[in-house]
């Protein structure tokens, strides 16, 4: 962790920005974006992943910044979670479902990743979302 001078340099924070991203295009449109309640907790989910990330660089230890690492893997997989509500209810299409459940996936990864580094574990890949949609 030496080597990483600024929080935007840490690749699982530039991914989450990502998801970020997606996650306001996608409730920006659509029944999604009439649905206050739903839309506004995949934006907070999703903004939750990418600053407690950036938090987690801030703290003084590596202890203290894998617990960050934990709450935004948890906020990513609350992403997916959310985006199972709105392919159910058919505010999204499978296609809209599977794009971002992805992007959630490689966060999750990368944030499980690091957080292994950090205590000095190996990491296990992360697993597939349900195929029988």
């Amino acid at each position: 962790m030496a080597g990483i001078k600024r929080f935007e340099e840490i690749q699982a924070w530039q991914k989450a920005r990502e998801l970020t991203r997606a996650a306001y295009a996608l409730t920006g449109e659509g029944k999604l974006a009439r649905d206050f309640a739903l839309r506004d907790q995949l934006r907070r989910a999703a903004l939750s992943a990418m600053t407690n990330i950036a938090e987690g660089f801030g703290r003084r230890t590596k202890a203290d910044f894998a617990h960050f690492l934990d709450q935004a893997r948890g906020s990513a997989i609350e992403v997916q979670s959310l985006l199972y509500v709105a392919l159910d209810i058919g505010y999204i299409t499978l296609s809209q479902f599977q794009q971002h459940y992805s992007l959630a996936d490689e966060v999750i990864s990368l944030v499980a990743g690091f957080a292994a580094y950090l205590r000095g574990k190996r990491h296990s890949p992360t697993r597939t979302p349900n195929s029988e949609l």
